[in-house]
């Protein structure tokens, strides 16, 4: 079951912030490789995220070999001066980290809406999260996308799901990857680095 997959990984992820202000970038680049398949499963309106993000994650898990936590991947960077550069992994960590933020936002629309179509859910997600990077072409086909998303029971039957066990997992996702947008965000502002680039 992917969703519990996802819960327990980040579960795992926010304990590991809590109890120690390091964090290691293997099972945080392994925790976000198991994000992929839903965008798969949202269908061609996130077909572009998907492939953007697995790019990005596949970088981060490679780097992961070589650098131990995310703090000295950002040093790294920053002392080679390249941190904006597309293909940094200071840049790439970015990017994941606002997937991570639109799939909390759609878990936290999918959660308050009674409706089964996840128009309005993914709809709010790309808006509030990738909507003011990305310029007029890239918006529309978003938006010609959205109708071709699954439906939410499509959705959870895609993901081995049902209602009761997808709740559970999706709020479980929302509070520990708000925990982590929050420390990947306050890496990026103690760094005087920005987040809206």
């Amino acid at each position: 079951k992917p969703l519990r997959k996802i819960s327990e990984a980040f579960k795992e992820i926010a304990n590991c912030i809590n109890s120690q202000n390091q964090l290691e970038l293997a099972p945080f680049s392994s925790a976000c490789s198991l994000v992929s398949p839903l965008f798969r499963c949202l269908g061609i309106a996130f077909k572009f995220a998907e492939m953007d993000y697995v790019a990005k994650v596949n970088d981060l898990c490679e780097t992961s070999k070589s650098i131990s936590t995310l703090q000295s991947m950002m040093e790294k960077d920053i002392e080679e001066n390249c941190v904006r550069k597309p293909g940094s992994h200071t840049r790439n960590l970015l990017r994941v980290k606002r997937g991570l933020d639109m799939v909390r936002v759609l878990f936290e629309e999918i959660l308050v809406s009674e409706d089964n179509s996840l128009k309005n859910p993914a709809s709010k997600a790309y808006t509030q999260v990738f909507s003011p990077y990305h310029g007029w072409a890239v918006r529309k086909a978003v938006a010609a996308g959205m109708y071709a998303l699954p439906t939410k029971s499509q959705l959870l039957q895609k993901l081995n799901e049902d209602e009761v066990s997808a709740k559970s997992e999706m709020q479980s996702y929302v509070t520990a990857s708000t925990l982590l947008i929050v420390y990947i965000d306050n890496l990026f502002q103690s760094r005087e680095l920005g987040i809206d680039w």
